[in-house]
């Protein structure tokens, strides 16, 4: 008899047919509320539920979902969403999805970097208004990314993605992470201890660190007045890791050239004082978007899930 699971949003095609021939599984064709998710489960009583990041697993979710459930396996690296002790003490497993997402988010770092120095925005906005004037040999100037001194909070599978690519650009790289790297993982790039020792020699930052309470707004006031004039900031980490007042600040002031920004304080209702700076270039939180990313993730996902019903400790277990 197959195991019930619930698919709180709806996956790409081949995780769709593979959770529907592996499993007795209910897909629902958007994203469920955590409400309408509670509602689902105690109507199907799944052994395992698949959930994504927005949906919030707090203590209070965990205390009311019923004995069935098994597992939660999100399909997502990050899981700050879910409350590990309350389900540990329940005793119902969790699992991330590491690994797979890390080259495409490390795209989209770049992609951010790239537009934020280059001026992706307001060359687009030129475009799209039809052009019709021509610019002068010192009009409309960005930074040269090449040669640049790259920082990077968090040297992760992520970072040291990241960090592949900026070398490609000619970059110099410099980081802070909780502990160095050995040598074949930090190559070329240059150990900070200390996150505000470094930001003097950053001309661009990227910050791929995880969200704990060591990073929530690590990015203030003081952060960004020791960053050099026309430094750059790109983030596709968590909003959170960004004080949003000062940041708009040191835009305001000019101090900051520009910014890339994938993930924002409150999402999706960001806020909007960023969208009218034209040197801010905005993604809609869309570091893992690609085709095989997603598939990969829910994959895993289900790896996971299939794991965990068949009495083994999932291999991307959160405890």
């Amino acid at each position: 008899m197959k195991n019930t699971l619930l698919f709180s949003f709806l996956p790409p095609a081949s995780v769709l047919e593979r959770a529907l021939s592996q499993f007795k599984a209910t897909i629902s064709a958007k994203e469920l509320s955590v409400e309408e998710m509670l509602d689902q489960v105690h109507k199907i009583q799944p052994a395992a539920i698949v959930v994504v990041p927005r949906q919030k697993i707090t203590a209070e979710v965990i205390k009311a979902l019923p004995d069935s459930v098994k597992i939660i396996a999100t399909s997502s690296v990050g899981f700050d969403h879910l409350d590990i002790a309350a389900a540990k003490e329940r005793g119902i497993l969790l699992s991330n999805t590491p690994d797979v997402l890390t080259e495409c988010t490390a795209d989209l770092g770049m992609m951010l970097l790239l537009n934020a120095c280059r001026r992706g925005r307001e060359y687009l906005s030129i475009m799209q208004e039809g052009w019709r004037k021509t610019y002068s040999q010192t009009d409309m100037l960005g930074l040269q990314v090449s040669g640049r001194t790259l920082g990077i909070l968090g040297m992760g599978r992520i970072g040291r993605a990241l960090a592949d690519r900026a070398r490609g650009f000619g970059m110099k790289i410099i980081y802070c992470n909780n502990k160095r790297l050995p040598p074949e993982l930090e190559k070329d790039a240059v150990y900070f201890k200390n996150f505000h020792d470094m930001l003097p020699h950053c001309q661009i930052i990227s910050l791929n660190a995880p969200n704990t309470p060591e990073t929530k707004g690590i990015m203030n006031s003081k952060s960004f007045s020791l960053l050099p004039k026309n430094a750059v900031l790109v983030n596709v980490a968590r909003g959170t890791l960004v004080d949003e007042d000062a940041l708009i600040k040191a835009l305001e002031s000019g101090h900051l050239f520009a910014a890339g920004l994938d993930v924002f304080c409150h999402e999706p209702d960001y806020n909007l004082r960023l969208r009218d700076f034209p040197n801010v270039f905005l993604t809609p939180h869309m570091g893992s978007a690609t085709v095989e990313t997603r598939s990969a993730m829910g994959h895993r996902a289900l790896d996971n899930v299939t794991a965990a019903l068949e009495g083994q400790r999932p291999g991307d277990s959160l405890y």
